[in-house]
């Protein structure tokens, strides 16, 4: 018995042995060993690591067929198959550079080029940087971008607009897939609720866009591009709940309909109904939200791969922030405080080439808008709607790269407001022209000239240039000069003027703003031989404004008053960015922008209320493929800005401190198709109330009953308001909302 015993174990020992091998060999790139890349067996958790000079070795690999992955950020990766009877020391990978500065752009040029090859530079940001960080919306999905800040406007209802460089959220020009789907009323209201699963890519333009896009892009653009069908994942779902009681859900699918239409549908749905007050003023930390956004686009099949696409969109809201104790019944009265605001808008764009031998495309956007809101005891009641159409003819010829376009914009506005005495309807007509010549095979000249009649203001001339130097394949120098302006309606793009926080008082006919800007740029691919990948982009503007339109609070503490600046403002800074991929597998994007925007009138310089000095930014990435976790810190931070006091007394610091705000997040995508994510937000659980002893003025009087007023309309102090406030919640800079924990799941089959 004792020798069978015996014998039995030397036979499984020899079986065991002749089961597990081992697995070795090197990974390259351009000739050189690639250190600290990930090697592992799909389907088990045997893996490794590559030394300094790429060799690895794996144990334990048991008999039969095994799929080697090998993965490193930077670099496509590489697979092999390999049947295993013994062991292996001698299996060789290439790996070679996964370039995203060879991406396509559109945005810059109003047709398809290589990021490298475009004479105006374009930032593109993938769906993977924005799982970084999930968000329920592209609005705060923007928080991450160097220069990009979201802006909320009112404590109450939350509601936000985009600034770059500095500059207020009108002067962003904000599109869907090319066509300027988002503007006016929407821009303040409508940027939630477009679902981030259908979204390919985004692309932001710094600087004036106005000589192809009109007005609106007078400080820079966002391109919301979303997918095409085809591209798309057959089903697709992203769901996520936080410790605040917020949930998001994100569901699609595409669909072959027939044998030349192929539909994608998309719906995102938000609801958050928890009543929160962590400062304890009786308002709402976080403003109450139902929403819902359907989305469809159908892409055709047609002779000669000619374009046909069409696309439409259905965004719901209602939202409500105020009192504690506020319900529907106390909406429009003077009770009780509450902002409520129903949002119902429709959106259709479509691009179809025309069936001739020449490229021509008709591209075509319509929006109507319709705002119910009430904030306090006054209402707000809106209509927008928004028809653009534009020709583009496309036409190279030698050493020439010729833009065509013709364009009509249709803009219906009307509201109960005292300064709409008359629906504003108007149609703008527009011609533009764009020719980029090759003067050799580094250098280039891009010429732009836009022009649009408004019977408002008569003809407006746009024209820019832009050059490119690119003395080697990895380093590319650009020069981009031009004109931008904008036509402005205060009470679709000033959240402050309906409030009721203070008198809005328009001084004179406001004519439309005009800048002049100065934009160098100088991007550089660097490699090293360590299999180290860095891009470097740094950018210095400088833009000029005349006419300028900016909210004036000073004047008069319970006044916002609006006229055309006598004088001008400026918006000059530097930034800078950096995106690292490092040898030990950690990726990494840091960006800083310096800026001063500020304006001069009779003499006198005064800083831009609400305008940062410095911003920085940071996404940081590991991802350890054997045991298939992946991990994500983000954030931002913010140097003090110029705040909205109402008068000497008020005891509110009147410069913010410096703030950020601070997130992790873990991935797990071991499972096919499914990734299950969790992490913390606002890390630093910060919040605007740190070191003020309010932040809405007189939340408890919001009706402004206890408030006395001399002759001239000025606030009086009293004993019980020493302070001579009115009620005011439009001193806001950053979220109320503190740390959070939250958990997702995310479902794709392809």
């Amino acid at each position: 018995m004792k020798l069978f015993s015996v014998f039995f174990l030397f036979i499984s020992l020899s079986l065991q042995a002749q089961s597990n091998y081992t697995i070795g060999g090197r990974v390259m790139s351009e000739g050189e060993g690639l250190p600290y890349v990930s090697v592992y067996i799909k389907g088990t958790s045997l893996g490794s690591t590559t030394d300094e000079n790429g060799y690895f070795e794996i144990t334990k690999v048991p008999r039969g067929d095994n799929e080697i992955i090998v993965s490193f950020v930077g670099y496509k990766t590489d697979k092999k198959t390999i049947g295993v009877s013994k062991n292996v020391s001698n299996l060789m990978f290439d790996l070679q550079y996964d370039d995203s500065l060879d991406e396509i752009v559109v945005t810059g040029t109003l047709k398809p080029v290589s990021r490298l090859e475009s004479a105006v530079p374009v930032e593109i940001y993938s769906p993977a940087f924005f799982k970084k960080n999930p968000t329920p919306n592209i609005f705060e999905a923007l928080q991450n971008v160097n220069g990009v800040r979201p802006q909320l406007n009112c404590n109450v209802c939350n509601t936000g607009d985009i600034h770059i460089n500095g500059l207020e959220g009108p002067y962003t020009l904000v599109l869907i897939d090319g066509m300027p789907i988002v503007s006016g009323l929407s821009t303040v209201y409508g940027l939630s609720g477009i679902p981030n699963s259908l979204i390919e890519q985004v692309e932001i333009v710094k600087g004036p866009a106005s000589s192809l896009y009109g007005s609106e892009a007078v400080g820079g653009l966002i391109n919301i591009i979303t997918k095409l069908p085809e591209n798309a994942p057959i089903v697709f779902a992203d769901t996520f709940v936080n410790d605040w009681g917020e949930f998001n859900l994100d569901l699609g699918f595409k669909s072959k309909v027939g044998e030349k239409a192929t539909l994608l549908f998309g719906v995102n749905y938000f609801t958050y109904d928890n009543l929160i007050d962590n400062n304890n003023d009786n308002f709402t930390d976080l403003t109450l939200q139902d929403r819902i956004s359907v989305f469809q686009k159908w892409d055709f099949k047609r002779k000669e791969n000619r374009e046909f696409s069409l696309a439409g969109r259905f965004f719901y809201e209602d939202r409500w922030g105020g009192e504690l104790q506020w319900n529907k019944s106390f909406r429009g009265g003077d009770e009780v405080y509450g902002e409520s605001i129903y949002t119902t808008r429709y959106e259709l764009l479509g691009k179809y080439q025309l069936p001739i031998d020449e490229k021509v495309n008709f591209q075509f956007s319509y929006s109507d808008h319709d705002q119910n809101s009430v904030y306090g005891n006054i209402p707000y009641l809106a209509k927008q709607r928004i028809g653009f159409g534009q020709l583009v003819w496309d036409k190279p010829i030698e050493n020439h790269d010729l833009l065509f376009g013709a364009a009509l914009r249709y803009n219906y506005y009307n509201d109960n407001t005292t300064a709409t005495i008359n629906a504003d309807e108007v149609t703008i007509p527009s011609l533009f022209i764009q020719d980029e010549m090759k003067l050799n095979e580094k250098q280039s000249v891009l010429l732009g000239l836009r022009y649009d009649y408004d019977n408002r203001h008569g003809s407006i001339l746009t024209p820019r240039i832009a050059y490119k130097f690119k003395p080697t394949s990895d380093d590319i120098f650009r020069v981009n000069a031009g004109t931008g302006f904008r036509v402005v309606n205060l009470f679709t793009e000033e959240h402050a003027a309906l409030t009721g926080a203070r008198d809005v008082v328009v001084e004179e006919e406001l004519d439309p703003e005009q800048s002049y800007n100065i934009n160098i740029n100088y991007l550089k691919k660097l490699y090293t031989k360590k299999g180290m990948i860095f891009t470097f982009d740094v950018s210095a503007w400088y833009t000029y404004f005349t006419n300028a339109i900016i909210p004036d609070y000073d004047t008069n503490p319970n006044q916002i008053i609006y006229d055309n600046l006598d004088g001008h403002s400026t918006s000059k800074g530097i930034s800078f960015n950096v995106d690292a991929v490092l040898a030990n597998g950690i990726k990494g994007t840091v960006g800083v922008t310096f800026q001063d925007v500020a304006q001069v009138e009779n003499g006198e310089r005064t800083r831009q209320i609400l305008t940062e000095k410095f911003t920085g930014t940071w996404a940081l990435s590991y991802k350890h493929f054997p045991t298939n976790l992946a991990l994500d810190y983000t954030g931002n931070i913010y140097g003090p800005m110029r705040l909205p006091t109402l008068g000497n007394l008020d005891p509110r610091q009147e410069y913010s401190n410096v703030w950020s705000i601070q997130n992790i997040q873990l991935t797990y995508d071991g499972f096919d198709n499914i990734d299950i994510y969790g992490g913390v937000k606002n890390l630093l659980n910060w919040t605007p109330n740190r070191g003020n002893p309010f932040i809405i003025a007189r939340a408890h009087d919001p009706f402004d009953e206890n408030v006395e007023f001399d002759t001239q309309g000025s606030v009086i102090a009293t004993e019980e308001n020493p302070y001579a406030l009115t009620f005011d919640p439009s001193y806001v800079y950053g979220p109320n909302q503190g740390i959070r924990a939250f958990i997702g799941l995310r479902y794709t089959l392809n």
